[in-house]
């Protein structure tokens, strides 16, 4: 690896660091993308969902990334009521995270970014005054020190990268989902429907889904509250629910860590430093899905930090225009949407069949998420609020 300065170093090839390198280099700044892992976009970590309007806002759609396209989504209650939910032809994808983060990546490269694999990052460089000006790391066995203007820490929900830089980076356990996901082959699912379980049984303060990939593949998970999982493990629950629903699956792979369900943090920037996707909290707070919201904070963050290395002003002062734009952009949506799981997560399985069997007499064309939710808080006209404007802004 050559050590030379660079402007820009991104720390972590997810989908919002290699959109951080891309919207940096395309701004004009000398970019390196670092990831630890020998191969980008393996191992998964990620239940791989996403809307179309929340990809395509950000790159130009692939076939080669989708696994199955979803036109249906079934609710299902902890007495089994099925609510199938209207989608209006809104259409969603599963994808291969293998194959998406490594055309992410390669798209980094082709704006110019050095992407480097195989790359631990151990600690930042820092001035006198404390501010990041570049980045330690163990590459092939040898330590290196690389210094940049500007350092994005895209290194997910652990951000050792934004803790060494002096952010306030914990996450309250009641803000944290513990998961495990198994994807397992031999089942039969329809390849174009997603099924979300909720309740005490199938997942304490979270929720279960299915999510096929086509060809008898799918991808099944499920997260548990931090607050409940004396109520089950994550596994044990995931287990035990793959062997009253699906006995013949094989497991082909299995995951489990920590989802951030939580508020963006107070501070996602300082004196020569930016934080994106999972580090800085931008994952939604009710799905836990975190690509589209990463690949925007990515996106901002990358030409924030293009234009301060324009201006040779890498201060803090002014790469808070980042924090501004993510939030007009999506951070007072996310707000809003922490307030309402707040409620939604704390319902008994007895309110939730209760409005299951409340919502299950809407003529299906009509059960929209956001009729569901106006059944559900109708005597709430606070969160009312939230969610009509949540919704909007989704």
């Amino acid at each position: 690896m050559k050590q030379v300065k660079y402007d820009v170093i991104v720390v972590g090839a997810g989908p919002a660091g290699s959109l951080a390198a891309i919207h940096a280099a395309k701004g004009g700044a000398k970019t390196l993308l670092l990831e630890k892992d020998r191969d980008i976009g393996y191992p998964v970590r990620c239940a791989e969902g996403v809307s179309h309007i929340g990809l395509t806002n950000y790159v130009a759609l692939d076939p080669r990334w989708i696994r199955s396209t979803i036109k249906d989504a079934i609710l299902i209650a902890p007495d089994s009521t099925q609510v199938p939910v209207a989608t209006n032809n809104e259409m969603g994808y599963i994808i291969d995270r293998r194959i998406f983060d490594y055309d992410l990546a390669m798209l980094a490269a082709k704006e110019g970014v050095e992407v480097q694999t195989k790359a631990y990052v151990y600690d930042l460089l820092k001035a006198e005054n404390g501010a990041v000006t570049g980045v330690k790391l163990d590459y092939m066995g040898k330590k290196l020190e690389i210094a940049s203007k500007i350092v994005i820490g895209a290194d997910g929900v652990e951000s050792r990268v934004g803790r060494w830089a002096g952010l306030h980076t914990a996450v309250k356990i009641k803000d944290m989902e513990s998961c495990a996901q198994f994807t397992v082959a031999g089942i039969n699912v329809d390849p174009g429907k997603i099924l979300f379980y909720f309740g005490e049984s199938w997942a304490p303060g979270g929720y279960l889904w299915v999510f096929p990939k086509g060809n008898n593949l799918a991808n099944i998970g499920l997260g548990v509250n931090g607050e409940r999982t004396g109520l089950g493990c994550a596994l044990d629950l995931l287990s035990k629910f793959l062997k009253n629903h699906y006995p013949e699956a094989s497991i082909l792979t299995t995951v489990a860590g920590g989802v951030p369900v939580a508020k963006t943090l107070k501070r996602i920037t300082t004196d020569g430093l930016l934080l994106v996707g999972d580090a800085a909290r931008t994952v939604n707070p009710i799905s836990g899905g975190g690509i589209a919201t990463g690949m925007l904070s990515g996106k901002l963050a990358g030409e924030i930090a293009a234009e301060a290395i324009e201006k040779g002003d890498f201060s803090n002062s002014y790469l808070e225009n980042y924090s501004k734009k993510w939030s007009k952009a999506q951070g007072k949506n996310h707000e809003r949407l922490y307030r309402v799981k707040e409620v939604i997560f704390r319902l008994t399985d007895e309110e939730l069949n209760s409005l299951a069997a409340k919502v299950i007499n809407i003529p299906v064309s009509e059960r929209t998420l956001l009729r569901i939710f106006k059944t559900l808080f109708m005597n709430r006209p606070a969160l009312m609020k939230d969610i009509l404007l949540a919704i909007a802004g989704l």
